[in-house]
């Protein structure tokens, strides 16, 4: 026995050794990789599909050898051995250059999609079979995401089988991105429909609420852009209110959403970075409210100058819109919500800039059944639920305290609960009387605190 295997701690410092699978995996995996960087310097490619199956093929399939070797070699419980020793996961310079790579990614992506063209041409196949059309950079990107969230989603159910909810709120994450995120918007646009991705609401998809989209959407044939428009504006407006307040905004979150998806699978082995400061505490309730009230003051202008005909705000509100988008919409919630994942976490978008988030977490705040019960005669103080909760969120605090958790930022991702060795934390809904029982937790420069 190694001496490293005598102890009992939940971090090893030496990690786990790569066996003889493992290492073949990632051979397998790199040789998918290099297969994709050869096809993005092939010129006029005439065999797309080939490249296409070999690079994407050899990626998932060395990633899923690795993975199931890892974690079914293993017990079932959470291990993140050596998780603050490993250079990728610990903010080391190979931390900073896979930011620095998927955030230039991003940039390319949005702003300069020609010198993806090679990977875009090489899913012109798949593009044909599932729209009919030759692809393009958001099939592209949709299509990297997709392939992300279903193997890293495979790889966050072998690695939290033991706890049932883990394994229920994961799949319905691949399901919602698979189903309603890529393959259903595939198909509206295979039968010459509008492109509409039903699990994305105002005001996340802020534009579906624009007076332009909805003109939009109500002037195509048939009734199923009249339905578009109706299931926008329930969801957004009704069903939002009513899930957040049986449910709490796990409903959404941590189970609908793909940039909450992305996060809770691709982005696991970052989850412990995110920062627990009183600093980051005050940032973020500042910048999440104003980019909530800043979208909700856009669409209004904007409604405003439709009924006037522009007369009140002539190019004003359509301006504030447009650099909504590219300020919020692509800079924030793209490159820095998902290259800054090795920096500072993974839900850096959800927690300080989502709309969604904001809306949702006043609604849980206020008006919900759910909160995270904690049981604080059983708490140890060895402070997991903290380290792994992504949100920033100091559980620790609250359960030394027995002190319910009812947060606006709490995405109800459940993983305080599954690291806690003692199950002092439980994801419950109840009456919304006394699950605030000491009143709201107040926010002053020393730190929270109860009011007496």
């Amino acid at each position: 026995m190694r001496p490293t295997d005598q102890t009992i701690a939940l971090s090893n410092p030496d990690g786990a050794q790569l066996g003889t699978i493992q290492k073949a995996g990632l051979a397998i995996l790199a040789a998918g990789l290099f297969a994709a960087l050869i096809a993005l310097g092939v010129r006029e490619n005439s065999q797309p599909w080939l490249f296409f199956i070999v690079s994407f093929g050899l990626v998932t399939v060395g990633t899923l050898i690795f993975i199931i070797n890892t974690f079914l070699s293993q017990p079932p419980g959470v291990k993140n051995n050596g998780i603050w020793f490993k250079p990728i996961s610990s903010r080391k310079n190979a931390a900073y250059l896979l930011g620095i790579i998927i955030t230039v990614f991003y940039i390319v992506l949005y702003w300069f999609p020609g010198y993806l063209e090679n990977w875009i041409r090489m899913c012109d196949p798949l593009s044909q079979l599932l729209r009919s059309k030759p692809a393009d950079q958001w099939f592209l990107y949709g299509t990297f995401y997709t392939i992300s969230i279903v193997i890293m989603g495979l790889r966050a159910i072998l690695k939290y089988r033991h706890s049932p909810y883990q394994i229920i709120r994961t799949s319905s994450i691949i399901f919602f991105q698979l189903g309603f995120a890529y393959l259903i918007p595939a198909l509206l646009q295979f039968l010459n429909q509008p492109e509409f991705y039903f699990s994305y609401f105002w005001p996340l998809k802020y534009n579906y609420l624009f007076p332009n989209d909805i003109h939009s959407l109500l002037s195509q044939p048939g009734g199923l852009g009249v339905f578009m428009v109706f299931w926008t504006a329930v969801m957004s407006l009704i069903a939002t209110p009513i899930l957040t307040y049986f449910f709490g905004k796990r409903w959404y979150c941590s189970w609908v959403c793909g940039c909450g998806g992305l996060a809770n699978t691709a982005g696991d082995s970052f989850r412990q970075l995110s920062d627990k400061s009183l600093r980051a505490w005050k940032i973020e309730r500042r910048t999440v409210y104003s980019v909530l009230v800043l979208i909700v003051l856009i669409t209004a202008l904007l409604w405003i100058n439709s009924f006037s005909g522009g007369t009140v705000f002539g190019s004003l509100s359509t301006g504030l819109a447009k650099s909504y988008g590219f300020f919020i919409g692509a800079i924030f919630s793209g490159v820095i919500g998902v290259g800054f994942y090795p920096i500072m976490g993974t839900r850096v978008w959800c927690r300080f800039g989502c709309p969604m988030a904001a809306y949702l977490g006043i609604l849980q705040k206020y008006f919900s059944r759910f909160r995270i019960t904690t049981n604080g005669g059983q708490c140890i103080s060895c402070g997991n639920c903290s380290t792994y909760c992504e949100m920033g969120i100091d559980v620790r605090w609250y359960a030394q305290r027995g002190q319910n958790i009812v947060r606006a930022s709490c995405v109800g991702c459940g993983m305080c609960s599954t690291v806690c060795p003692r199950g002092v934390l439980n994801l419950e809904n109840g009456p919304m009387h006394g699950r605030m029982e000491n009143g709201p937790i107040q926010l002053s420069e020393k730190g929270p605190y109860i009011p007496s």
